[in-house]
């Protein structure tokens, strides 16, 4: 009998779960050393879920210190590649079994539809680690050239410790991102997963343990950004920091790095994506709802939202009708409920700042033309409105400032060159997007926008196979595909004189 889902049957499943509140630690679940928790407060309704370990830097030591000697030791580091992908399949088994309990938590930690994380967040996570798990044991090194009295070789080998230190609005998935491949290179990982949505990285840390992975190998450090995030950048043992999030934390962790061991640091921060569609779209209509869903989706809480959409002005009115039509009916619902494709904002604090935007829009002379307002105030939780604004200037705050929230800014252009002007005018460059039926202008464009991932007629349209990652200030070093394997790795070269 198959099983109706119903907001009534994700909250039977939300009420049932134990919330894991304690650090994974060397193979135990441990509390702070400090004893100290802070609220998980939910943006569902803004209650409190339960209370998390608020670990700082003496909890990064230990944990540091798990990781470094279960890397020194081996046991991780040395196992066969055929044991290492082993246990690496049976976590993705034991996430596949539990992936509504795991999709049911995401909901309630960030606020993001059910049926987002059922469908999307959750299976995309497990198919990246099934992806690095298959790739292990497919690292080939390198033979050099040389006379006949020597061979000389390069291979890749593991950096040691990682830190990763991830987002909250994609917690799970941007966590095996970073997780996977790091693993998959033999390395140990220390993950410190964002304040507001601990909840999926510590029950992964529980699930690696049922798996097989040995003590020390992945250790779930929760606590806040300025206390267990500065202390795991700062370390002097760790080897690498991975980051995705803020441009401003980016530049403190490589201000960190300087002031510690010289680690390694990968970037993965904000970004002011464009989206253009030229006078020669090739269907309006898809891209009124790409370009919908590339701002609304996740509640615009995504790093390559599409937030500036620049449309050629000889269609722009009758382009804007047809979004119009498309997010209009787009409204904010409860999380746990299937049908709501439109779910709360993360946190007050972020509520707060799309609304901060939503206001400076209006006073720099933006028309607004759908939303603007926070909703659904009476559960509690932290709700805003689609939001889109018409006629807003390239140097108006919301054309050059990342909101990370449901605000769209419309702005019209006159010919290619003042497209691609516009696209390239931001500090940022991770993600872009264009319409257009004219393979030679498609290529041009592409070719012409800074950003680190290019998308002609589609918003979005990859996925693990393709790295992922952003040029300018949207950061360095990729994640996704086989690229992101060898950030975790280095390069040693081995030359053997014959005697």
């Amino acid at each position: 009998m198959t099983t109706q889902l119903s907001l009534a049957h994700y909250e039977t499943i939300a009420g049932a779960l134990p919330l894991p509140g304690k650090a994974v630690i060397d193979g135990q679940k441990l509390s702070a050393v400090s004893g100290v928790t802070f609220d998980n407060v939910s943006p569902r309704d803004g209650r409190v879920l339960n209370q998390i370990a608020a670990c700082g830097a003496a909890d990064i030591d230990i944990a540091v210190a798990s990781a470094r000697a279960a890397f020194d030791d081996g046991r991780w580091r040395k196992l066969s590649y055929r044991d290492k992908k082993r246990i690496l399949f049976t976590l993705a088994d034991l996430m596949e079994r539990e992936a509504e309990s795991l999709a049911v938590l995401e909901s309630l930690d960030v606020g993001k539809p059910i049926a987002n994380a059922v469908a999307g967040d959750v299976p995309q996570t497990i198919r990246t680690l099934r992806y690095y798990a298959e790739a292990l044991d497919k690292i080939y090194g390198e033979v050099g050239p040389e006379t006949e009295d020597r061979i000389s070789f390069a291979v890749h080998e593991p950096l040691g410790v990682v830190g990763a230190i991830v987002p909250w609005n994609f917690p799970l998935h941007m966590a095996m991102w970073k997780v996977a491949p790091a693993l998959a290179m033999g390395n140990s990982v220390v993950l410190k997963p964002a304040e507001q949505s601990p909840l999926t990285a510590l029950r992964l840390g529980e699930l690696a343990l049922e798996a097989g992975l040995p003590p020390g190998v992945l250790n779930v450090v929760p606590g806040l950004g300025g206390d267990a995030g500065k202390a795991l950048a700062l370390h002097n043992d760790v080897d690498m920091i991975a980051f995705t999030g803020s441009g401003a934390v980016g530049r403190l962790l490589m201000r960190y790095s300087g002031e510690s061991n010289l680690k390694r640091v990968s970037l993965e921060l904000g970004g002011k994506s464009p989206h253009i569609v030229f006078a020669d779209c090739p269907d309006l209509d898809k891209a009124a709802e790409h370009a919908a869903w590339g701002i609304f989706y996740n509640q615009g809480e995504v790093c390559t939202a599409a937030s500036r959409l620049l449309v050629h002005e000889s269609i722009a009115d009758a382009f804007l009708d047809k979004l119009l039509r498309v997010a209009d009916p787009i409204a904010a619902g409860d999380p746990l409920d299937p049908s709501t494709v439109f779910g709360a904002m993360v946190s007050a604090e972020q509520m707060q700042t799309a609304l901060g935007y939503i206001e400076a829009a209006k006073e720099d002379g933006a028309v607004l033309r759908l939303g603007g307002n926070r909703t659904r105030m009476e559960t509690g939780g932290y709700y805003v409105e689609p939001t889109v604004f018409d006629d807003v200037a390239p140097q108006a705050r919301l054309s050059r400032e990342e909101v990370f929230g449901p605000v769209l800014a419309v702005t019209r252009f006159t010919d290619t060159e003042d497209a691609l002007r516009l696209a390239n005018d931001t500090p940022y460059g991770l993600a872009a997007g264009l319409w257009t039926r004219d393979v030679s202008l498609a290529h041009r464009a592409a070719r012409a926008i800074k950003a680190g991932l290019v998308w002609v007629n589609g918003w979005d349209s990859c996925d693990i196979t393709m790295p992922f990652g952003g040029f300018k200030q949207s950061g360095f070093g990729r994640d996704r595909s086989l690229h992101a394997l060898y950030k975790y790795a280095d390069l040693k070269s081995v030359s053997i004189t014959l005697l």
